[in-house]
């Protein structure tokens, strides 16, 4: 089950608006701005529903755009429809 905040959150990777760092731990901006959960991002993660779009010329460390995983649009789409 996903929370509003974690939906949001989803929301905000799936209009391409949301950044990871490439680590194993990856911490989140969207727009710019650092989110204020970053427990919640982490577990996104580790839920396999956002991954960093990691590049062969992205450092560990640094940023780089957020994206969804099948399995998180899967759950956006699903919490959508079920609202």
């Amino acid at each position: 089950m996903v929370n509003r905040r974690a939906l949001a959150m989803l929301r905000a990777v799936g209009a391409g608006r949301a950044e990871l760092t490439c680590s194993c731990e990856p911490d989140l901006r969207v727009d710019g701005l650092a989110c204020c959960d970053q427990a919640t991002s982490h577990e996104l993660v580790r839920a396999g529903l956002i991954r960093a779009a990691c590049g062969p010329v992205v450092a560990v460390g640094q940023w780089t755009r957020a994206e969804l995983t099948d399995d998180g649009r899967l759950a956006l789409g699903e919490t959508l429809t079920a609202a």
